[in-house]
């Protein structure tokens, strides 16, 4: 597990470089809302990313940072390269989403496809960064980068206090964000601590399939509108047995059912959010899970326009099928 002191000098370290976002209520689905979309690069990723740059040592900037990202990480890392002067290349699947590809080049980030999904980006990063000297910031299987992310969990507790919740439902991709919160939940006094729950897409199951079954072979992937979660967890990534100690569950929603709940933040909160935040909307708004209060960590809200005007007016028009 990562020290507890960790966290605290996260927090102290991302003060003032990311924003504390808010947190609402809807009193009709008895759930908080975290607005990470409102973060800035709009993704909890800056946390973790930012952090982990701002711990590493001078000879490990020097010869620039590598990364690989559907999008959301990879700007974090641009970020944080741009911030201490650093160069930063990030590879990312050829059929990432051109929004968040522009949005990396537009922070300065060097930004190369690779064929294939974000399973083949990832490990043709590794593989570079290896090569060339570099120092690889992985979205998820890194320390520095977990301590990072758990202050959207440690916020959460400020804002709401833990005996009003009876769960936490987070988006779940490589893991980081919600073995984050999970350690921030740990440090609660007393004896209430609010079930965690993780929620994937049907489509890309990954660690459902190491929670569930214990392998994440024979797992079948498809695209998804979640894209940000997509791809197979590294085999030896921290992740793994953190999240078998610290969530209660994780739980699927279908693509249509993610569709929808992109269209519901806009409907309900006129909100902007991603795929990948609107999993945690879709689980609750379904009834995936019965706890009240809980609190969706809505974690992103980098899509592309079209693609969301689209969704909204397919959904508002009913043109939609659930089936």
């Amino acid at each position: 597990m990562i020290p507890h002191d960790w966290i605290e000098a996260a927090g102290e370290r991302l003060r003032g470089r990311v924003i504390h976002t808010p947190v609402t209520f809807d009193e009709a689905l008895g759930c908080y809302l975290k607005w990470e979309n409102q973060q800035q690069t709009g993704s909890f990723k800056l946390r973790g990313a930012l952090n982990k740059v701002l711990t590493l040592q001078p000879w490990e900037r020097e010869q620039g940072l590598v990364a690989a990202s559907a999008g959301n990480h990879g700007q974090g890392v641009a970020v944080a390269a741009r911030l201490m002067g650093l160069k930063a290349i990030v590879f990312a699947a050829e059929h990432a989403v051109p929004a968040k590809l522009e949005a990396m080049r537009a922070l300065g980030a060097e930004v190369r496809l690779v064929p294939g999904g974000y399973e083949q980006a990832e490990k043709t990063g590794i593989q570079f960064a290896a090569e060339q000297g570099m120092t690889w910031i992985s979205p998820y299987n890194d320390g520095q980068v977990i301590a990072g992310q758990a202050t959207v969990g440690v916020e959460l507790l400020q804002d709401i206090p833990a005996e009003d919740l009876e769960a936490v439902v987070v988006p779940v991709g490589g893991g980081g964000l919600i073995a984050g919160i999970g350690l921030a939940l740990q440090q609660i006094p007393g004896g209430h601590r609010p079930r965690l729950i993780g929620v994937q897409s049907e489509a890309s199951p990954y660690f459902h399939a190491l929670l569930k079954d214990g392998s994440q072979d024979g797992v079948v992937e498809t695209d998804s509108l979640a894209d940000g979660l997509a791809g197979r967890v590294e085999d030896n990534a921290i992740t793994i047995p953190m999240v078998r100690s610290l969530v209660d569950d994780i739980l699927l929603v279908r693509e249509v059912e993610i569709e929808q709940a992109v269209a519901a933040a806009w409907q309900r909160y006129g909100a902007v959010i991603e795929g990948s935040a609107a999993v945690v909307l879709a689980a609750a708004l379904a009834g995936k899970f019965s706890q009240r209060p809980a609190a969706l960590v809505i974690s992103g809200g980098n899509i592309q326009p079209q693609l969301h005007e689209r969704l909204v007016q397919r959904w508002t028009r009913g043109e939609g099928s659930s089936g």
